[in-house]
């Protein structure tokens, strides 16, 4: 019995392999979708620069921005976007008004990772004849068009609109729908907009739809990460890592199971990371 105790003792006592090939993952699952980088969960785990924009909140993916919080559909790593769904956003078979839609707002320093997708038509409801969309562009309304083949002429055509009505065209003052690109605004804000409502339609497929009840409703979103950070993690991932950042200064970090390093696993961890493999395991007995 003695024996058996202090081998299971010294086994305790056994250091943990670097974990070549067998690290830490930080990739994880929400739902039926995988987090996989550049995203993450967890603090420290994706890169920083989506860091604190995705949470699972009952098996539901939400992405939080300055604007809100929208519910993630899907995510699409092989063409680096996102798919986006608002609750209060206004679709072919409902008009909502009243201004209780996020828009879409990315905060400055995350613009240059993530902007909707250039095919991505957002169609701005009831706005005022004061709202910026209609100033300095007298008489051409430039902001206002088509988009990639959608645009407010065939919105008009959706069920939604008989309950409400289409409002005045241009030329008698606002029209009750202006589509735009994301490009021409830069931020989807509904009260420096001055309007009531936005929709948000894609299409997907490589030939223009007959009619806007066949769009896309949602939100588009491209991603993108500088091309160091995507070969740092690919050299990572190479070697059995899990691509991540350090909490305190965003610098990248490769994690090798009980240690980090700041090239790949392959390295040699220093001796304080040696020290840190160690793993001890307290256990209780009866008397």
């Amino acid at each position: 019995m003695a024996y058996l105790l202090l081998t299971f003792f010294f086994l305790c006592l056994v250091p943990n392999t670097y974990s070549y090939g067998h690290a830490y993952t930080c990739r994880s699952y929400c739902g039926n979708l995988t987090i996989d980088y550049p995203f993450a969960l967890q603090q420290g785990c994706g890169h920083h620069g989506y860091r604190d924009l995705l949470f699972c909140i009952n098996n539901v993916l939400m992405l939080h921005i300055s604007s809100g919080s929208y519910r993630v559909v899907d995510i699409d790593y092989a063409y680096r976007s996102l798919t986006l769904d608002e609750p209060h956003m206004s679709t072919c078979t409902s008009i909502m008004l009243g201004k209780q839609g996020n828009g879409f707002v990315v905060e400055r320093w995350r613009e240059p990772y993530l902007s909707p997708m250039v095919d991505n038509v957002f169609m701005l409801l009831h706005c005022k004849a004061e709202s910026p969309l209609f100033q300095g562009f007298s008489g051409k309304h430039l902001p206002c068009r088509n988009v990639a083949g959608m645009g407010c002429d065939e919105y008009y055509g959706c069920p939604a609109w008989s309950l409400i009505g289409t409002g005045s065209a241009y030329g008698s003052g606002p029209p009750q729908c202006c589509a735009t690109a994301y490009e021409s605004i830069k931020d989807v804000n509904l009260t420096r907009l001055d309007c009531q409502g936005y929709s948000s339609a894609y299409n997907m497929a490589p030939l223009r739809l007959a009619g806007p009840d066949k769009w896309s409703y949602g939100i588009r979103v491209k991603y993108s990460v500088q091309g160091n950070d995507t070969l740092f993690c690919k050299a990572c991932e190479a070697t059995g890592g899990s691509c991540g950042y350090h909490v305190n200064d965003f610098s990248s970090l490769c994690m090798c199971g009980s240690w980090n390093s700041t090239s790949n696993c392959d390295s040699v961890p220093s001796a304080s990371q040696r020290r840190r493999s160690w793993s001890f395991m307290v256990t209780g007995m009866d008397p």
